[in-house]
């Protein structure tokens, strides 16, 4: 049974995935297209990647504009991270806000990212593994992001490593959303 809560964000949701245990280990079902139908989510996954990370690296703030917006389901099968989306949908009563929360191995809980959001995460782990399901195939033209020190966000202790790329990324203000 899928755990499911509505986030403030509208239209994001923390969905807590099935899991069971024995003397074998543990299986977690990650994905089920019916759950989502319920909920009135229509979710056509197109890619599937993951990245791992060492301790206290950020990855973000990442989405990708129109006409290649995607939505996303992000979790956390192995170690830990602080997973944040920063709502871009202008007409949103909650444009420029952020929500954070901890998706770990143990809580084996899911993020669901609608369009119009970007997305990023701190590791909290060693070897953190980040598990996305995505709505659309990337496209590099499209692919953008906000600077993560720009959003508002107080992102803990200090942030170990990051890609040059998204050290390159606008910040939050100087930034025109393609989305209403």
């Amino acid at each position: 049974m899928y755990n499911v809560r509505h986030l403030p964000l509208r239209g994001a949701l923390l969905v807590e995935l099935p899991m069971s245990k024995d003397a074998r280990g543990s299986f977690v079902k990650a994905f089920h297209a019916p759950t989502y139908l319920d909920l009135g989510i229509f979710f056509e996954l197109r890619e599937s990647y993951y990245s791992m990370s060492a301790k206290h690296v950020v990855r973000g703030m990442h989405f990708q504009i129109p006409p290649h917006q995607h939505s996303k389901i992000v979790f956390c099968p192995r170690g830990a991270i602080l997973d944040v989306i920063l709502d871009l949908r202008t007409s949103s009563p909650t444009y420029g806000q952020c929500f954070a929360t901890e998706l770990t191995e143990a809580n084996h809980t899911a993020i669901f990212i609608p369009q119009g959001f970007a997305h990023g995460f701190k590791s909290l782990t060693d070897d953190a593994m980040t598990y996305y399901l995505v709505s659309t195939e990337y496209s590099m033209e499209h692919d953008k992001g906000i600077r993560y020190d720009t959003i508002g966000f107080d992102w803990g202790t200090e942030v170990a490593e990051m890609s040059a790329r998204d050290l390159k990324f606008p910040a939050l203000r100087d930034f025109q959303s393609p989305f209403a």
